[in-house]
């Protein structure tokens, strides 16, 4: 079985970094697909820049952002992330996006 690898980038003092770290957990484990959680921490800007950041909580599945149009994103910056939602705009994403992304990943 392939394992998958989930990254939550974010930085220390991130006021939606141990929710974001407890939601990829729980979607993750709903999803009961074989997923290796990483939390990459972001020190300055110039990291932000050279690891695509675009602000924390991101979370990437198999090294891509769940957001879609988030590749074609230049706004790196050492600053909050915000995901447009069914509730509006929020610190954390819609379960959908990291669930669609876990599904994307498995193989065909």
């Amino acid at each position: 079985m392939t394992e998958h690898k989930v990254e939550i980038l974010t930085f220390e003092g991130c006021p939606n970094r141990a929710r974001a770290i407890a939601f990829v957990d729980r979607v993750v484990a709903e999803s009961r697909i074989s997923a290796t959680v990483e939390v990459v921490d972001v020190a300055n800007p110039a990291q932000a820049v050279a690891l695509r950041f675009l602000g924390s909580p991101t979370i990437r599945v198999g090294g891509v952002d769940i957001e879609p149009g988030a590749g074609e994103r230049d706004d790196f910056a050492l600053a909050c992330r915000v995901y447009r939602t069914e509730a509006g705009l929020q610190g954390l994403p819609d379960p959908g996006l990291l669930e669609l992304a876990l599904a994307a990943e498995l193989p065909a």
